[in-house]
């Protein structure tokens, strides 16, 4: 699933080549609005909320769409973008005089008055890459359940909205704390929130680099399940992490990282 930092790079891709110029082409390819059409309104912004896609036009009206995990967003000049992938995987298609973006294989498409869009994100945190970003706010979510692992926290979207498995994994690691340990716990939760929201701030600028800065070795620990740590040597551990049926993978250093109070995962 595309990270706060991803989603944040297609917004601002969707918003150059849509915001300000009016619609000549809506094809929803959606059975809820196969008879929608936002032809003629022009696009205000294409705005980012966490991992989700705002696009709003001059109307009153939201295109909300999420990529989850194989959804995808192309643009380029009319005609090109939707070469991109099989015409049956295409969900959306908008098009200006210049421009088309196509939205593949998305799970989420909605449409919905601007003034509502509270009832599709309201529910969200703080947004790392938004103006929004409160890390008092961030803190304050996460410590509301103590007993709660820390790395689960993260990827709770309600707490901070834009975290997935990498950038948890990986601030965990800078940090120096076990994704394991309850948030009781751990000693210097703002200071993780806001390695996490560096992170998502330099991969939304150029994600070339990871989290290391180093294209050659972009992260951490985050895909390096049974090789070496890179400061200490110890074997990088990874399992699942989180309530049954929601379980996402966590990678961490067992030395780096050790749990707070000693347990073993």
């Amino acid at each position: 699933m595309p990270e706060g930092d991803a989603v944040w790079r297609t917004a601002r891709r969707l918003d150059a080549a849509l915001s300000g110029r009016v619609l000549t082409l809506s094809d929803f390819r959606v059975p809820r609005f196969a008879t929608a059409s936002l032809v003629g309104q022009r696009v205000v912004e294409v705005a980012p909320r966490g991992k989700h896609l705002l696009a709003r036009t001059d109307a009153g009206l939201t295109l909300h769409t999420h990529m989850q995990m194989d959804g995808r967003w192309t643009t380029g000049p009319v005609g090109r973008s939707s070469r991109a992938g099989p015409w049956h995987e295409i969900r959306i298609r908008l098009a200006n005089d210049l421009n088309e973006a196509v939205g593949y294989r998305l799970p989420v498409v909605e449409l919905v008055r601007t003034t509502d869009e509270d009832r599709l994100v309201g529910h969200l945190g703080p947004d790392l890459l938004g103006p929004d970003w409160d890390p008092e706010r961030a803190v304050k979510n996460i410590e509301s359940a103590p007993n709660r692992s820390v790395g689960e926290a993260l990827l709770d979207q309600r707490n901070l909205a834009g975290i997935g498995t990498i950038y948890r994994a990986e601030a965990c690691y800078v940090a120096g704390v076990s994704p394991w340990s309850a948030v009781r716990d751990v000693d210097g939760i703002h200071a993780l929130v806001e390695i996490a929201q560096r992170q998502l701030v330099t991969g939304a600028r150029d994600p070339r680099g990871g989290t290391r800065g180093d294209p050659r070795g972009r992260y951490w620990v985050y895909g390096r399940a049974g090789l070496p740590c890179r400061r200490c040597g110890t074997r990088i551990k990874s399992a699942q992490l989180g309530p049954t049926g929601s379980e996402r993978i966590v990678a961490w250093c067992p030395r780096c990282q050790p749990d707070t109070v000693g347990r073993s995962a």
